[in-house]
């Protein structure tokens, strides 16, 4: 996930990331990150991405409730 939102920021960025923790990975920037992209940067992206998933949930939610479903079937979905 680290990777793809340092590619949604810079598309042709060449990275390698040790960890899956945005706090603590280690950063290998291939092309010397010529746009001095920052881990701050990076966890924005990432926390926009979290907050987006959760928009479209709670949307598809909202939908599904207009269209009679209870939220047991929800749920079940």
């Amino acid at each position: 996930m680290i990777c793809e939102a340092i590619l949604k920021i810079k598309t042709d960025a060449e990275v390698s990331v040790s960890g899956d923790n945005i706090d603590t990975c280690i950063f290998e920037w291939l092309d010397g990150n010529p746009t001095n992209i920052t881990r701050a940067e990076i966890k924005a992206k990432l926390n926009a991405e979290a907050q987006e998933v959760l928009d479209n949930k709670t949307s598809a939610t909202n939908k599904l409730k207009a269209l009679g479903l209870t939220d047991a079937e929800i749920k079940a979905l």
